[in-house]
């Protein structure tokens, strides 16, 4: 029987003014996140300019390219709980629109970065920024969209990373042709200020009405461990020797602070991240699928960049080309991933997503100087393919087993592990590249001057200048060994990346939950909003008292 128009009915959570223009607000944030996602891709094309000598690039040694990176991602990742925090308790859209300025500012001083130090300042500013874009976009995405159209508009949302991907590189080859490498950061500035405009005009602000306080001391920790863990792992590659002091002291140094950490963190009464989103099988795995995947990923999307272009000679158009593959494969099948999952459950999906990130890593242990273009571009078509299938439906579980409320510290956990994971997968996958390059090319570097033989072992790049300064002729077998060395340390870490996508794919196939009976696209540890229940309550009372 009808419920008399007089009944309680369940409203929806969303008004309707800002449920008519989900879509226009989904592309704003969209393209907020394809900011931040841009920039990285295009970094990654243009390392191998950075590190060339003055006017091409600035010098930067492997270990300083390195730390370009992590600066941004360590601010980043260790700024996430904070910033998730601010933007529930003073409203997202404020936090989002500062932090997108600050990028934009960080962006316009580290085009103009004079040295290695200068760069690695500014990209820490511009992570600083970033810290503040990236949760604040999925925790507004999930405050317009109602919980069923949830997946469909986290797909489109993880499909602009793959966006992203695509167009960094090509952007950043071509601004690399015609322009100085520092046109790479400027090219942010117009895409901020017509990010700042669309977003003032278009996204609504939110926030929880019961906000938690912000944690300085988790915060300060956080960030001290990583810093220390990883800048022990970077050192170790750099000296080819991981029981060197110094090394093991900022390993063990950084252990023992993120143990801190995570100690306060459980007894804090305004914790930087609750601790018993943990308990939750589903929630564990889902984090832990995001960081180990990220991890094997930007360790071989760094190094891929010297094989493509120091190996293969490839411009860096070119390279960014040869990638475009893999962000195709994001674009078609991140949006789609919703029905794979609707039919086969989150723990199938993710867990045969990840396999084929595994098998895309390993086979880089079988490329080698000829390796065909069609095959290298099936293997980075493999890699998109897993990612679109693992990223979707995680992303699903950890934002939907918590409180709409709560969808910027949610957003906080799932980009901090995401970037921790990616941070460390540079960190200790750059230092495999680097030791077992180091110890195959020592044998070969007889005829370098003595003073040059330290700096010719530390990179590809760096033995690839000093065979130029030798002369085509006494600089030719020099070439041919760092290209060997090369492919030799870029298998070991290949393999390396494939065994870390293994433990994710067990991790997922053991955790995550499998097909709902009755699918919905969700996971099933995902809960349903508190605060829905009265109104869906209030209509079965109705129908009970009809029925009598």
């Amino acid at each position: 029987m009808p419920i008399p128009s007089g009944a309680p009915a369940a409203a929806p959570r969303v008004p309707e003014a800002i449920h008519r223009r989900r879509w226009w607000i989904l592309a704003v944030l969209m393209f907020s996140l394809l900011i931040v996602v841009l920039d990285n891709s295009i970094l990654n094309v243009a390392v191998k300019t950075i590190a060339s000598p003055a006017p091409t690039g600035i010098g930067a040694t492997q270990s300083e390219l390195e730390w370009a990176i992590n600066s941004y991602t360590l601010v980043f990742a260790g700024l996430l709980f904070t910033a998730g925090l601010l933007g529930d308790r003073i409203g997202r859209k404020k936090v989002l629109l500062a932090g997108i300025l600050v990028f934009g500012v960080g962006s316009a001083l580290a085009a103009f970065s004079a040295s290695p130090g200068e760069l690695i300042t500014w990209r820490a500013l511009m992570g600083f920024g970033a810290a503040f874009v990236m949760p604040a976009t999925l925790a507004v995405l999930m405050n317009v969209f109602e919980r069923d159209e949830q997946p469909k508009a986290i797909g489109i949302w993880a499909a602009s990373v793959g966006l992203g991907i695509a167009i960094g590189p090509i952007t950043g080859g071509l601004l690399l042709e015609h322009f100085w490498w520092g046109s790479i950061f400027l090219v942010n500035v117009p895409v901020v200020v017509i990010a700042l405009v669309a977003m003032a005009v278009l996204v609504p602000d939110s926030r929880d009405p019961k906000p938690g306080k912000v944690d300085p001391a988790g915060v300060a920790l956080s960030i001290v461990g990583l810093v220390l863990l990883v800048y022990g792992i970077i050192r170790g590659g750099e000296l080819a020797d991981f029981t060197d002091t110094t090394v093991l002291a900022a390993i063990v140094g950084g252990l023992l602070v993120l143990a801190g950490f995570v100690w306060h963190e459980k007894r804090s009464s305004h914790p930087a991240i609750d601790i018993t989103y943990f308990r939750k099988p589903a929630f564990s795995a889902a984090v832990a699928a995001i960081a180990l995947v990220f991890f094997a990923l930007m360790g071989v999307t760094f190094f891929s960049a010297f094989y493509l272009q120091s190996v293969r000679g490839y411009t860096a158009l070119e390279s960014g080309l040869l990638i475009v593959p893999l962000a195709a494969a994001q674009m078609i099948f991140a949006p789609r991933a919703r029905l794979v999952v609707d039919r086969f459950g989150a723990r199938a999906v993710c867990t045969v997503g990840m396999l084929l990130v595994a098998a895309g890593l390993a086979s880089f242990a079988l490329f080698d100087t000829g390796t065909p273009v069609w095959a290298m571009c099936l293997v980075f078509f493999v890699q998109g393919t897993g990612m679109a299938h693992i990223m979707p439906p995680v992303t699903v579980a950890v934002m939907q087993a918590l409180p709409r409320e709560k969808a910027g510290s949610g957003s906080a956990v799932n980009n901090t592990f995401r970037q921790v994971g990616g941070a460390l997968g540079i960190a200790v996958l750059g230092s495999v590249l680097s030791t077992v390059y180091r110890g195959d090319i020592e044998g070969h570097l007889g005829a370098v001057p003595a003073g040059a033989r330290d700096v010719a072992g530390e990179s590809i790049e760096a033995t690839l200048g000093v065979a130029e300064k030798l002369g085509p002729v006494a600089g030719k077998p020099l070439v041919a060994a760092a290209h060997d060395a090369f492919i030799s340390a870029m298998h070991v870490t290949a393999l390396g990346s494939a065994a870390v996508a293994l433990i994710g794919a067990l991790v997922v196939g053991l955790f995550l939950p499998g097909r709902t009976p009755a699918s919905t696209g969700a996971p099933e540890a995902a809960e349903a909003p508190p605060t829905e229940a009265p109104p869906a309550k209030e209509q079965k009372d109705q129908k009970e008292k009809l029925g009598r």
